[in-house]
């Protein structure tokens, strides 16, 4: 009988975890987001403010910059009158142009008529801050009544001349140019020609005046005491370095202890200045003439005076 061969069974295999399989944690929760604590917050938040407080601060020196010459100046562009509006004949004149050959500055030149008796005096009339030439017209009229040659222009951003923001050193380049005009190109002599202001022209005359001594004298209509507490007093002034954003000053005083040639002063007695003899008054040491003006016809006879006693032309601030 064939053998019979037992058979052996085999088993299935089983699988060991390995070791390393067994024993690796299981990573069944999230990593936990980092902490920030309450002290940097507020740090940063502290931070955050300032620098947008700053911003808002650096945002409004630069509005006050560029806007605060409209505290002072208020020019206007509209011509609305002219001499002709008075009867006297004038000539329009445009002058200072730039390379490209354009007019910075307009004005009116307005002849004495012949044989007038201050003929020999031209009058370079430097308005006030108000306004333009329109404005002047009268007062123009009542010096060419007098028997003078006048020469009256606007500042660059008033009236029909050049458009740029009205500031103190563009006043006074302004009135350098229109001497220079009187000078160079209608050849009067810088020893007949007056200045005259009006308001806050008249504190321009001052220092134009004390800059040039070789003019004959100055006429100073109701000067302003303090022309720049309109801005540094203004409410918005007091949040930023007004005094370093705005570089105009009109230190009357300071041009006046410079002033080397004769003065007429006029006030308006209706609207006396703040003190009895203001204190550009006090320190000058050229001959001066103080007039207190009640009536409309006052400034004609003080004005006559003065021209009388100044000395003939081409002879005077010598």
């Amino acid at each position: 009988m064939p053998h019979k061969q037992d058979r052996k069974k085999t088993a299935a295999p089983t699988t060991v975890p390995s070791r390393s399989a067994a024993t690796q944690p299981r990573n069944d929760r999230k990593t936990p987001p980092p902490t920030v604590s309450g002290r940097w917050l507020l740090t940063a938040a502290t931070l955050s403010i300032v620098a947008a407080g700053f911003c808002a601060w650096g945002a409004l020196c630069l509005l006050f910059w560029q806007g605060s010459w409209q505290l002072l100046y208020h020019p206007a562009s509209a011509i609305t009158r002219t001499p002709a509006n008075a009867g006297v004949v004038y000539d329009p004149v445009a002058f200072a142009t730039t390379e490209a050959a354009e007019a910075r500055l307009k004005g009116w030149w307005i002849p004495a008529e012949p044989g007038a008796h201050y003929a020999h005096f031209t009058v370079l009339y430097l308005h006030g801050k108000d306004g333009n030439l329109s404005d002047s017209v009268d007062g123009l009229a009542a010096l060419h009544s007098a028997g003078l040659n006048v020469f009256a222009f606007d500042y660059r951003g008033y009236g029909q001349s050049q458009f740029q923001r009205p500031s103190e050193a563009r006043w006074r380049e302004d009135a350098d140019w229109a001497i220079q005009y009187l000078t160079g190109t209608r050849h009067v002599a810088a020893g007949s020609i007056v200045l005259e202001g009006q308001a806050l022209g008249a504190n321009l005359a001052l220092e134009v005046a004390a800059a040039h001594p070789e003019l004959a004298g100055v006429v100073l209509d109701s000067p302003m005491e303090s022309p720049m507490n309109a801005v540094f007093n203004d409410p918005r002034a007091h949040m930023v370095p007004a005094h370093l954003l705005v570089r105009d000053r009109f230190d009357a005083v300071q041009a006046a202890a410079r002033l080397r040639i004769p003065s007429l002063w006029i006030y308006q007695a209706r609207n006396p200045p703040h003190s009895i003899n203001p204190e550009p008054q006090q320190v000058v040491t050229a001959p001066k003439m103080v007039v207190w003006q009640y009536e409309a016809g006052d400034e004609k006879s003080s004005l006559s005076r003065w021209l009388d006693d100044l000395a003939p032309a081409g002879q005077s601030g010598h």
